[in-house]
C-alpha cells in the first residue's frame, strides 16, 4: 500500500512540474525561441500618429582644431 501511495505522490509531483513548466514556457517561450535564433524578441513598431516621439539631442559642441581646419 505504501508503494502505491508513493507512486501516486511521485506522479502528482511530476504532473505539477509539467504544468508549471508549461505555464513558464507559455509566458516566455517566444523570448527563448528568439534568443536561440539570435533575433530580438520584440521589434517595436513606430507609431508616429498615436505616440509622441521625443528625442533628446545632445548639445555637444565639437570645436575644430587648427590642423583640422587646414586640412579642410
Amino acid at each position: 500500500m505504501i508503494a502505491a501511495l508513493a507512486t501516486l505522490a511521485f506522479l502528482t509531483t511530476l504532473w505539477l512540474l509539467v504544468v508549471v513548466g508549461a505555464a513558464v514556457l507559455e509566458a516566455s517561450g517566444a523570448k527563448i525561441a528568439a534568443a536561440l535564433k539570435g533575433v530580438p524578441a520584440h521589434q517595436p513598431s513606430l507609431r508616429v500618429a498615436s505616440v509622441r516621439v521625443r528625442m533628446r539631442a545632445r548639445s555637444r559642441v565639437m570645436r575644430a582644431e587648427p590642423h583640422w581646419r587646414a586640412a579642410a
